[in-house]
């Protein structure tokens, strides 16, 4: 009886502190969002972690080993976002284009950092190793959404016949905005609620001006 409480203490010994980890990736995401890849330092993270820098450097080895970690995380999430509306073969473009909207709206607007995130981290470091993990190809140029597009090309309903276009103009409006952020709220005078409340109406605009582009000749 005692070898086998003494071998369930040891199984509970070895069996890794998950709220630990997740302490920790929680603390990485947010300073490596705030601050980047090359100005934070590992003493950041346990910092904002409060934990002491030998715990950190126990659970993850090195700055680029946890970064690799959060950077292909945020990619996953803002994919996985858009493969299910994507993908979709029960609703349309038009309805597609409405949901896309919305759904990286409001993800932004819960995360504002991801944007300059992702985009300055992606022309800082080689994004292909990164991106070959991810079925980014599937989940956008294989999607339903291309699809649909392409064969709404073929009956003449949209004029454009390079989908990525229509796709960068989608994507661009949504994005844009959270990227000028700052400018934009000083150029207008705009609060943050201001500015919140303004993508909130975007969610309604944006297809209006996409179905507008779709039409043009």
């Amino acid at each position: 009886m005692l070898k086998e409480s003494t071998g369930m203490a040891k199984a509970k010994e070895k069996k890794p502190d998950i709220s630990t980890e997740e302490k920790i990736k929680e603390a990485a995401r947010a300073v490596f969002y705030r601050k980047g890849f090359a100005a934070t330092r590992t003493r950041d993270i346990a910092q904002e972690a409060d934990i002491n820098l030998a715990l950190l450097n126990y659970y993850y080895r090195s700055k680029q080993k946890l970064f690799e970690i959060i950077i292909l995380e945020t990619l996953s999430h803002f994919l996985k976002n858009i493969q299910i509306v994507l993908n979709d073969e029960k609703t349309t473009l038009e309805q597609k284009v409405q949901e896309v909207s919305t759904a990286y709206i409001d993800l932004i607007l819960r995360e504002p950092e991801i944007p300059t995130f992702l985009l300055s981290e992606m022309r800082s470091n080689n994004p292909t190793e990164l991106l070959s993990k991810l079925p980014a190809r599937q989940t956008i140029l294989d999607s339903v959404f291309f699809k649909q597009y392409g064969k709404a090309v073929e009956l003449g309903k949209i004029a454009e016949p390079n989908a990525l276009h229509f796709f960068f103009n989608l994507m661009g409006m949504i994005v844009f905005p959270f990227i000028t952020k700052p400018m934009i709220m000083e150029v207008a005078g705009l609060s943050k609620p201001a500015f919140n409340q303004l993508m909130q109406e975007r969610k309604k605009l944006i297809p209006t001006w996409i179905k507008a582009i779709m039409k043009a000749k």
